[in-house]
């Protein structure tokens, strides 16, 4: 089911209050450059999970983890003040894994394309096993009067059996 406008509203806010208190008011030297890409908010808007994404490596990312979870009270008191709501919401911080899984796919489009370049140059030099159009097609007008060579005037232009009219099969 989706969500309501209310949970939409409730989760951009908390979103951009988190992204203001990563980027100046938390002091704490581990947390490093992030990136609030999107909070998800249950229903009845009691929890809160906030995913980020980190510039740097894994240790980057340790370390800013370790760092919103001990600013984590700090987050949700101002998340409450700019809500207003009767129960502020717990937050979760969760590490986005959404740029790991585009940049797997991007090597996947790569390795791809670089296969289908290399199986092109090797179609470029082939030929064919049989003939190149191995398919039969109806035999072409050889004289002025406007029918198939093969039709005899009856209007179909395949016929079965004896030209001559008879029947072959019997």
């Amino acid at each position: 089911m989706g969500e309501s406008p209310r949970q939409r509203r409730v989760a951009d806010r908390i979103r951009e209050v988190v992204a203001q208190m990563a980027g100046g008011r938390i002091k704490d030297p581990r947390l490093g450059f992030i990136t609030v890409t999107e909070v998800r908010v249950t229903g009845d808007l009691h929890h809160a999970t906030v995913f980020y994404t980190v510039l740097g490596d894994d240790a980057a990312a340790a370390d800013t983890a370790a760092a919103l979870a001990s600013a984590k009270g700090l987050i949700r008191s101002e998340v409450g003040k700019v809500l207003g709501l009767r129960l502020t919401p717990s937050l979760d911080f969760q590490l986005d894994q959404l740029p790991d899984g585009a940049h797997r796919i991007e090597e996947a489009l790569q390795q791809a394309a670089a296969r289908d370049a290399e199986l092109a140059a090797k179609a470029a030099g082939a030929s064919y096993a049989g003939e190149a159009d191995p398919y039969r097609h109806p035999a072409e007008d050889d004289d002025s009067d406007g029918l198939a060579a093969d039709d005899d005037g009856d209007g179909d232009r395949f016929y079965f059996g004896d030209p001559g009219g008879g029947d072959a099969l019997a």
